[in-house]
């Protein structure tokens, strides 16, 4: 099978054994993200010569790896972010789960892994679902973070891709991504780290990408700021937020930097693009610099900016800061074109709205 490839051969069994030990539901005050894991989680292996086995629903557990699995010196990981949401009749559903299992496999190909087959990534998730759907939370603004994850784990030393692979998934209930009690996001603009480079792994989902943005995210924080605004290898271009993408609300239009094979292709992202087109909106995709960025926003013309990403769906933006030199954004408050896109968008995903692009799918669909 050719790596990163979504085969069509039949899938492997999936066995199921659940725990006799169920953990208490956290309270949903008390879901931070990230926080607790369910009682279960899928996993299936994949082996060189052998295809895909041992594919199972188990309790939740540790993982037992070879010092030598690649994944620890040669850095094969990558992972997806999806979401399940409780409906009004009592169903689960998942938001668009065909966009996850595609990029993973681009992913997958890029990091010269084998990636599961869309079938058995879909059925995976659908058993998982059924073992742990007491943990869909049923409060507003809460949902079940969905994280699969594939890693190379053949033992050996050596560069070169493992022929051994280890595909997973894991479940989370959680609230709202930030803990701040802030409306809005302070950001940070990087003008000296740098996250990702063209022909590098910026549009993969994977691990290395999460490791190099972790330096300059923490000294960010700890000036006070909630995350950073990454920028090109020139550090002109705006690129991405750590954790999101994001959008500038100008006078004539709504930007948001245009895919340029170091910038990660989010689901949401995509999504918001849809619906600000169904709804007759000037969204452009396109280069951004810094500089014109700053001059728009001292002619006044930057009415608003927000993030977005499965996590935190919507996230407005207050401030940014470049140089020192920080300046406010809607007067630090989240603006129209930001609240109506969580509105619309969470109202699609908890079932209170037409879903008009499908992209909602019920789990006993998958």
């Amino acid at each position: 099978m050719r790596r990163g490839q979504l085969d069509l051969k039949p899938m492997v069994e999936i066995s199921t054994r659940l725990s006799s030990q169920l953990k208490p539901i956290p309270p949903a005050s008390d879901l931070a993200f990230g926080r607790y894991f369910t009682d279960h989680w899928f996993f299936a292996k994949y082996a060189k010569g052998k295809g895909w086995f041992e594919a199972a629903v188990e309790p939740y557990g540790k993982i037992s790896l070879d010092p030598g699995a690649s994944v620890f010196h040669y850095g094969q990981a990558l992972f997806e972010g999806m979401k399940a949401f409780g409906q009004p009749d009592g169903s689960i559903s998942v938001f668009r789960p065909d966009f996850n299992v595609e990029r993973m496999a681009h992913g997958a190909e890029r990091l010269c892994l084998v990636a599961p087959p869309a079938d058995l990534f879909k059925s995976g998730l659908k058993k998982l679902l059924q073992a742990d759907a007491r943990w869909i939370p049923k409060e507003p603004g809460c949902s079940l973070y969905i994280r699969p994850t594939l890693i190379g784990t053949e033992a050996f030393l050596g560069v070169r891709p493992s022929n051994e692979v280890m595909f997973f998934i894991m479940l989370s209930p959680v609230g709202n991504y930030y803990s701040s009690k802030s409306s809005t996001l302070r950001i940070w603009i990087e003008n000296k780290a740098l996250r990702a480079a063209p022909g590098g792994l910026g549009a993969t989902k994977a691990g290395a990408n999460y490791a190099a943005s972790l330096q300059a995210a923490l000294v960010a924080k700890e000036k006070g700021f909630d995350q950073v605004l990454w920028t090109d290898v020139e550090h002109k271009a705006i690129e991405e937020v750590g954790t999101m993408n994001v959008f500038f609300v100008f006078k004539d239009e709504i930007v948001t930097p245009a895919l340029n094979g170091s910038i990660l292709a989010g689901g949401m992202r995509d999504s918001v693009i849809q619906w600000l087109k169904h709804k007759k909106q000037n969204v452009s995709e396109r280069k951004l610099t810094v500089d014109e960025l700053l001059q728009r926003q001292k002619k006044g013309e930057l009415l608003e900016a927000f993030g977005t990403g499965t996590a935190a769906v919507i996230s407005p933006v207050g401030e940014f800061c470049y140089n020192d030199v920080c300046f406010a954004v809607n007067d630090r408050s989240p603006g129209v074109v930001s609240q109506g896109l969580y509105k619309d968008i969470t109202a699609i995903q908890y079932g209170r709205a037409p879903d008009v692009f499908n992209w909602m799918k019920p789990a006993e669909q998958l």
